[in-house]
Formats: structure tokens, C-alpha cells, sequence
């Protein structure tokens, strides 16, 4: 799969197509769509499903560490949902800059302090998962490319090994797409 055909897939989800259109005027910093409703729409294409089958939210990253609180969070969550609530899906909104603070009580693992929201796609659990559209520019982020998802192969990423938890995201993609392949 090559980034057109990663583009075109993507597009087929009416879902992301509208969010990226909404997102790109809120002047979010350094926003992306990213994650789940990117790859398991290509693995829907892939397995003749509906675009939007077993998507579970849709997840909008975006960074700013000038304000690490909460409040600040919430505010942006709150002007996303406002813009997309006509939309029949959960969107997940989440400040790279401050995951950091609360992934150790939530995942009982460290996790680094962020510079970017692309540092944030780079950690996902699954190496193929690691795909981001920047909503203001089009730009694709894919540090490990496009073959192993459309492969359906699942590895854990390097530059996060986590086995446990790799282990049980991958096993969960697997339940709803018994095609994919773990690869420990």
C-alpha cells in the first residue's frame, strides 16, 4: 500500500472525510486525526466491511504546552464535540502535551513528556498503527509506512515495547478483524 491507496481508503470512511474538513478550521496546534478510524477503516476496505465498521471513536491529537491543565483540555473537548455533534460517532480529544500526566494511573506504565503530536502517534502500542493525518496540511505521518497494515500483520513497536499491553490491543484489533496476524 502506498500513501495514495492509504488516502483513498481513508477517504471511503465519509466519517473521516467530514471530521478532517471541521477540524482544519479550528486552528488546533499541530491537530491530527490519528489512529484507530484511520487503520481499521483501511482494514474494513480490506475485509469488505462498511468503512465504518468496529470503530469504536474517532481520535483527534493535537499539542499544546502552554497550558498543561485539564481545564484548557476539556475547553478544546468541549469546541470539538460542538462542531462535530451532528456526527453518529464518539470522538476521543486528547492534548499530547499533557498524556504524560495521567498514562501512569490509567496504564500503570511511564510514558514520556511530549514535543509533538507526532511524537505521540510514533509510541502507539502496534508499529502499523502509527498512521496520522495533520488536519490544516493534508500531510500524512506513517513513520513505519503502509505495508505491514495492509498486511495485517501486528508487531509490537520498538519504540514502545510494552508486551503486555501490545499483547492485548493487538488481540482486540484481532477479535473484530480475525484476519490480522500478531507477530510477538
Amino acid at each position: 500500500m502506498n500513501a495514495s491507496e492509504f488516502r483513498a481508503a481513508v477517504a471511503a470512511n465519509p466519517l473521516n472525510t467530514a471530521l478532517l474538513d471541521r477540524l482544519g478550521s479550528m486552528g488546533l496546534g499541530q491537530c491530527h486525526l490519528a489512529a484507530g478510524c484511520l487503520f481499521q477503516t483501511v482494514w474494513n476496505r480490506i475485509a469488505g466491511n462498511a468503512p465504518d465498521w468496529g470503530i469504536k471513536d474517532y481520535d483527534v491529537f493535537y499539542f499544546d504546552d502552554e497550558d498543561l491543565s485539564w481545564d484548557a483540555e476539556d475547553r478544546v473537548i468541549q469546541r470539538v464535540n460542538s462542531a462535530v455533534c451532528d456526527l453518529p460517532i464518539k470522538v476521543e480529544v486528547k492534548n499530547q502535551a499533557r498524556v504524560h500526566l495521567w498514562y501512569r494511573d490509567r496504564f500503570k506504565s511511564d510514558y514520556p513528556q511530549l514535543t509533538s503530536t507526532r511524537a505521540g502517534i510514533d509510541l502507539y502500542l502496534v508499529s502499523c498503527t502509527c498512521v496520522g493525518i495533520d488536519v490544516q496540511t493534508g500531510d500524512l505521518h506513517a513513520p513505519d509506512g503502509f505495508d505491514d497494515l495492509a498486511a495485517g500483520i501486528l508487531k509490537m513497536n520498538p519504540r514502545n515495547p510494552k508486551p503486555d499491553l501490545f499483547r492485548h490491543k493487538a488481540e482486540t484489533y484481532q477479535q473484530r478483524w480475525p484476519w490480522l496476524t500478531i507477530v510477538d
